[in-house]
């Protein structure tokens, strides 16, 4: 019985030792290939002719909506805010104008941002020139962008950048209430 478990240690022994010795051989090309396409694969590398697809004429991201407007007047007479005037929207447009305006133009948007002392001052949207400004072309700065001040187009989405149009109107109100402001004020008491 000892002899019998001693050949057989030893044959299991021999063909560990020939499986492993076989496997270690330096092979250029092994007698069998076992899933020859994926040890002969094709690779592409990124970015090199015939590697990239090239999407279909005409097709667009999910979720993009192209803005085709060139000018700021062109944004004025075209684009209307669509959003309500309530509270939610208002509610909206603050944190929004809180988490990305107003480190540059400021709680009020006077232009007294946290950035202020670093970078160059961005104008007040408390100005004669601001507030004369459609809805429509605040809303073609914001996704544009205007002298420094960057596209938000990638942050915030259409809708955002309404709501934030919003709110920049009632400071412009809460500071500088126009003389109508003011009736329709009255008027509800």
């Amino acid at each position: 019985m000892k002899s019998q478990s001693i050949s057989l240690f030893s044959v299991v022994t021999a063909v560990t030792a020939l499986v492993w010795g076989s496997a270690c051989t330096q092979h250029k090309d092994p007698a069998v290939v076992y899933a020859p396409d994926m040890h002969y694969s094709v690779a592409l590398k990124a970015q090199e002719p015939g590697a990239m697809r090239l999407p279909p004429q005409g097709a667009i991201p999910r979720e993009f909506r192209p803005y085709s407007i060139t000018s700021l007047e062109d944004a004025g007479r075209v684009l209307r805010n669509p959003l309500p005037r309530n509270k939610e929207v208002f509610a909206q447009g603050k944190a929004l104008f809180e988490a990305y305006c107003k480190v540059c133009h400021g709680p009020y948007g006077e232009g007294d941002g946290s950035v202020v002392p670093k970078y160059p001052r961005p104008p007040s949207l408390q100005s004669d020139k601001i507030r004369s400004y459609k809805d429509g072309e605040i809303f073609h700065v914001i996704t544009m962008g205007q002298n420094l001040m960057p596209s938000y187009a990638d942050r915030l989405d259409e809708n955002e950048r309404w709501a934030v149009i919003h709110y920049v109107r009632a400071l412009q109100l809460a500071k500088n209430p126009t003389a109508d402001a003011l009736k329709r004020y009255e008027s509800k008491k």
